[in-house]
């Protein structure tokens, strides 16, 4: 294995994210790292795919494990980033493990209902021997034996609870279910809080205890128990339902993990913003635009609600023209840059900047 880390510096991570996580860290967290490093290996045959689930189930795991860590290995690690992956079978893949029909799109990937049920028609069950579930426990197994825990794995993007509920539904139907049936959507959200529970730790015990902490599919570091969380269909209701239907899952969530964080995800979740920041143990909230929208520097109203309400906030450089640049212009916004995650990647152009840049902030590695 031939890495830009090690794990001395695997001990400065844990120290720093565990601080940032406290609120007792002077400095942001800035994880940028950059390609074109040479890795020392021939590239495999195997490509690098985007979804984990685009590629054939017969190649085996241990191909794919080896393929994460040739392209690890072809990047630098600056500042508080750390070489991390995890297996993306798509937004919301419990509904696959839970026997939905996985449809691999060009870019994305979508789950299929075969068959139309009325809400209370649909049995939410725990499926051992579902092909999605294995594939992933093998990915896992793959990766601990080829990484040998300096390769962070994150948990597969699980999905939130009306999320999974509206890929076994469909999103209209389950907006008409609001109103006509919302005790039984009760019943189905919390059925797959249930689940997602049981989905988590038994990823969990694949995953530790080699890794020695969490991510998902943003790399913000925790030593302890800790996931982004998210529900991306409250963009289509109002507060009221997001409070009824929502917030008490995703509040007992945030009492059951000792550092969640919220993918706030485009302006049609901005309405439940305020409700959000009500949740005491929600520790963090990452902020993504969303496409054609401003770019993330052009928040600042959002910023200074989420860091006036005590929280942590995350955001990706790439989602910005400047680049790592529109960092400075956020921590002006908010007139300090403590409390601040920025994840990205840069040119090797940039290299002599960005090192400067971390200097500045105290995240020399």
């Amino acid at each position: 294995m031939n890495l830009d880390f090690n794990a001395r510096r695997w001990e400065k991570i844990r120290g720093d994210y565990s601080a940032w996580w406290a609120g007792k860290l002077d400095r942001p967290l800035l994880h940028l790292t950059m390609a074109g490093r040479d890795p020392g290996r021939p590239e495999p045959a195997l490509p690098s795919l985007g979804f984990t689930s685009h590629y054939d189930p017969a190649i085996p795991s241990e191909e794919i494990a080896d393929r994460w860590l040739y392209d690890l290995e072809s990047r630098h690690f600056l500042g508080d980033s750390f070489p991390s992956v995890w297996p993306n079978f798509g937004p919301g893949a419990m509904a696959a493990f839970m026997g939905l029909e996985l449809q691999n799109g060009e870019n994305t990937v979508w789950f299929h209902q075969p068959e139309d049920l009325d809400l209370a028609e649909i049995n939410l069950e725990f499926l051992p021997d579902n092909i999605w579930f294995q594939r992933v426990r093998e990915l896992y197994r793959a990766g601990a034996e080829k990484f040998g825990g300096l390769v962070h794995m994150g948990m597969t993007d699980l999905g939130g609870n009306l999320d999974v509920a509206a890929s076994f539904r469909g999103s209209q139907n389950l907006l008409v279910d609001l109103f006509d049936e919302p005790g039984e959507v009760e019943k189905i959200a919390w059925r797959t809080h249930e689940l997602w529970w049981r989905y988590f730790e038994e990823f969990d015990r694949l995953i530790q205890p080699g890794n020695r902490g969490y991510t998902a599919w943003t790399p913000v570091y925790s030593e302890a128990p800790s996931y982004m969380l998210q529900c991306d269909f409250c963009y289509m209701i109002g507060p009221e339902m997001f409070d009824r239907f929502v917030k008490p899952e995703l509040a007992a969530t945030c009492r059951k993990l000792a550092n969640p964080i919220y993918h706030l995800d485009g302006p049609g979740q901005l309405n439940h913003l305020d409700s959000l920041l009500e949740i005491p143990e929600l520790k963090a909230v990452q902020w993504v635009s969303g496409a054609g929208q401003p770019p993330v520097s052009e928040w600042p109203d959002v910023y200074r609600k989420i860091r006036a309400a005590g929280k942590n906030i995350q955001f990706f450089s790439g989602q910005d023209p400047l680049g790592w640049r529109c960092f400075e212009i956020i921590a002006g916004q908010l007139g300090s840059a403590e409390g601040l995650v920025m994840i990205g990647d840069f040119p090797p152009e940039d290299e002599a900047d960005v090192r400067r840049f971390l200097d500045k902030y105290g995240a020399a590695d």
